[in-house]
């Protein structure tokens, strides 16, 4: 297990440097300077601008921080290369850079937003885990009964509805309508309703096309298991269909729904744009997407590239889930030996 865990944290280091690449690259593509978005509406003072251009790396300084001028008394550029270089150095050293708007350093406004993407996250896959398997073994169990014919239309219902949608469906109906329910925001002082309210919502809204895909794959692998041979010697020993299903099948039946559930905890935990801009969340998902309609880049960049960081991680306990479900992998490391 061990050597398994040092090779994919290798692995990550491609996909890692693929990624940080890709966005330096759109930084510089993607037209408009980046000094001036800092300086807004204002006019710059010649040298105040030239330091900001050696701060940002923008132009090539001496050994004491200073821009080096050519033979004309201009600014020398800074090379694609040595640029990308400071920046790989900084997101190695937890410099995420600094806000263009906000004048702030990223990674403390990453800081402050990320508890409420985490809270956010937990609280929907709770909801697409608890719900999503137990509607798929009652589907599974009652095969071709009412339940089962209710649960196959209701998930086919949410896999349909975009997300975004449904969000603003139940803001109509529960904070228009009803009155109930708040419709935005994450609560505080100045909210009339109580803090654990306002994540009611959006977690239904994040996890309910997950939920859907959740409840189909646990009824369609459970039923796949219940066919096997092993399942057949077990009703043959008189084992009860509740000690099979709980102690044999639910187990194997169960990995590629924990597949599907880790993953997307990841795509979870990295901001969900869509759920936090329609319910105005102050998680990573919805500071990306401000900083991507401002062009805010060390904001979009670092955002970016923690969401990734925290995908692979994910992806890796997902991984290593799998020995505690399945004894077989657990031992196929070292049957290979």
């Amino acid at each position: 297990m061990g050597k398994y865990i040092v090779k994919r944290v290798l692995q990550f280091i491609p996909v890692f440097l693929g990624v940080t690449l890709i966005l330096f690259a759109l930084q510089n593509i993607v037209p408009g300077d980046p000094i001036k978005l800092i300086a807004g509406d204002k006019a710059l003072d010649p040298a105040v601008e030239l330091q900001l251009r050696a701060k940002y790396h923008l132009v090539k300084v001496d050994d004491k921080g200073d821009p080096v001028l050519d033979e004309n008394g201009k600014p020398e550029q800074e090379t694609l290369l040595n640029r990308y270089v400071f920046y790989i150095n900084g997101l190695l050293h937890g410099d995420l850079g600094t806000s263009y708007s906000r004048k702030l350093p990223v990674s403390d406004i990453f800081a402050e937003k990320y508890p409420y993407t985490i809270k956010l996250a937990c609280c929907a896959i709770v909801i697409e885990a608890v719900v999503g398997i137990g509607a798929g073994i009652i589907s599974a169990i009652k095969r071709y009964s009412f339940w089962d014919t209710l649960v196959t239309l209701v998930t086919s219902v949410l896999v349909s509805v975009p997300a975004f949608w449904l969000g603003m469906l139940l803001q109509l109906f529960f904070g228009v309508y009803l009155k109930c329910m708040p419709i935005s925001g994450a609560g505080g002082p100045s909210s009339p309703y109580m803090d654990w309210m306002h994540y009611v919502l959006p977690s239904i809204t994040l996890a309910s096309v997950s939920m859907a895909y959740t409840a189909r794959i646990m009824r369609s692998q459970l039923l796949d298991v219940m066919n096997q041979d092993y399942i057949r010697t077990a009703k043959a020993k008189g084992l009860s269909n509740r000690s099979i299903i709980l102690h044999h099948a639910l187990k194997n039946a169960l990995i590629p729904v924990v597949t599907y559930i880790g993953v997307d905890f990841g795509a979870m935990l990295s901001g969900a744009i869509l759920t936090e801009t329609v319910f105005n969340w102050p998680g990573v998902g919805y500071e990306i997407f401000r900083a991507i309609s401002q062009r805010d880049w060390p904001i979009v960049m670092g955002g970016v590239t923690l969401v990734v960081v925290v995908v692979m991680i994910v992806n890796l306990i997902v991984d290593i889930s799998y020995a505690f479900l399945d004894p077989r992998i657990r031992l196929g490391g070292s049957s290979e030996k």
